[in-house]
């Protein structure tokens, strides 16, 4: 059995600054994520408010959630990158985590 979860970030940004906000995720933070051995299944703005924007990562379970987080959210990699332009862009962020395909 898969035991697999996945992290759904949901953020609000700052006004107007969606595009801005998509361009930093995918030109540094998504390369970053590869790099680092994050996978990441999902990114983008939505279709109905491009200031709100949504992520989802895929990890084995929740333990390598934590542990490859604390890792990642460490590392100066991140710290010294995207880090202050990803953050500063970010008005409120809602996290659900859950089993893969918990529909079913």
């Amino acid at each position: 059995m898969e035991n697999k979860v996945q992290e759904i970030l949901i953020y609000k940004l700052k006004e107007n600054t969606g595009h801005e906000f998509h361009k930093i995720m995918t030109e540094e933070s998504v390369p970053l994520h590869k790099r680092k051995g994050l996978k990441i299944i999902y990114c983008a703005k939505s279709l109905h408010d491009v200031d709100s924007y949504c992520l989802i990562r895929e990890f084995d379970s929740l333990e390598q959630l934590e542990r490859s987080q604390e890792k990642f959210y460490s590392d100066d990699d991140w710290v010294n990158g995207p880090r202050e332009k990803i953050v500063s862009l970010i008005v409120s962020s809602s996290r659900f985590i859950s089993k893969k395909g918990f529909m079913s």
